[in-house]
């Protein structure tokens, strides 16, 4: 018996876990193999009447239970854009935790939905550029800034600047330019790969006044790119200080009906043999 999870790094804020779900259902519905949704953290801590009724799970406690009614094959789809520490340190730790109960129990891990090791891949960028698309005015040539949350890992930061050459041949002439930036990062010279932040760039007199477009490199809305969030607020800032700046943001890349495609490749992929990890 086989039991399939599309998994997160989890939120505090329901829309998160609602989004989560809705693509598993999608996914589900696809591929034709059933495909739940579980969070690594946070999720469960969640008010189940923010949730219609329904609590939101842990990938652990999920796993111990899909074992109990049989599943001897686990297979995770992360729903993450590089080989973040969630999934190449806890995820293992965790699984490690379940296979002590349950001796035998196979977990399988799918690449993310970036494969920086792959064949050379638009399809994300192509959903970037559909969602910059939706936000273009006629006779307009706005600056497209690719902004993600930032990481401490250099693997997952190379995925954003990947992105942002792939977005730019993409949108060719129907932009100004295609530049990338990132919500924060951490202290320290280390990270400066996460450079430059977006309050940062978007305060630049170098940025051209007028239309600026951010596509948005997020998979679920929460206190980051949700309504209110942070990138709205550093925004609003932006405007407030460069009344000639005209920012907009794309619907979150992870809200593009296509990421299942590639989902269902990625499921298609760790059936045939080929997984980011086996625990």
């Amino acid at each position: 018996m086989q039991a399939i999870f599309l998994v997160d790094n989890g939120s505090l804020r329901p829309e998160a876990t609602l989004n989560l779900r809705r693509v598993a259902a999608l996914l589900s519905e696809r591929s034709g193999h059933s495909v739940q949704a579980a969070s690594l953290l946070h999720s469960n801590k969640v008010p189940a009447e923010a949730l219609g009724g329904e609590p939101a799970v842990t990938l652990g406690p999920a796993v111990e239970k899909a074992a109990l009614a049989g599943a001897e094959d686990i297979i995770v789809l992360p729903f993450f854009f590089g080989p973040s520490r969630a999934l190449t340190d806890y995820l293992p730790e965790r699984m490690a935790a379940a296979q002590a109960r349950f001796p035998g129990l196979r977990v399988r891990v799918a690449m993310p939905l970036v494969d920086e090791l792959g064949e050379v891949d638009t399809g994300l960028a192509q959903l970037l550029a559909d969602n910059v698309r939706e936000q273009l005015m006629p006779e307009t040539q706005p600056s497209v800034v690719l902004v993600d949350h930032g990481s401490p890992i250099p693997e997952v930061a190379a995925i954003r600047q990947r992105l942002t050459g792939q977005l730019s041949m993409l949108l060719a002439d129907e932009v100004r330019c295609v530049t990338s930036a990132s919500m924060e990062r951490r202290e320290g010279d280390a990270y400066r790969f996460n450079e430059p932040l977006l309050e940062t760039l978007l305060a630049n007199p170098a940025l051209p006044e007028g239309e600026v477009i951010l596509a948005m490199l997020f998979l679920s809305p929460g206190r980051h790119a949700g309504e209110g969030g942070d990138i709205a607020t550093i925004n609003a800032a932006a405007m407030q200080e460069r009344p000639t700046l005209k920012i907009v943001s794309t619907r979150l890349v992870g809200e593009h009906d296509g990421i299942v495609e590639i989902l269902q490749s990625r499921l298609a992929t760790v059936l045939e043999g080929q997984c980011l990890l086996e625990c």
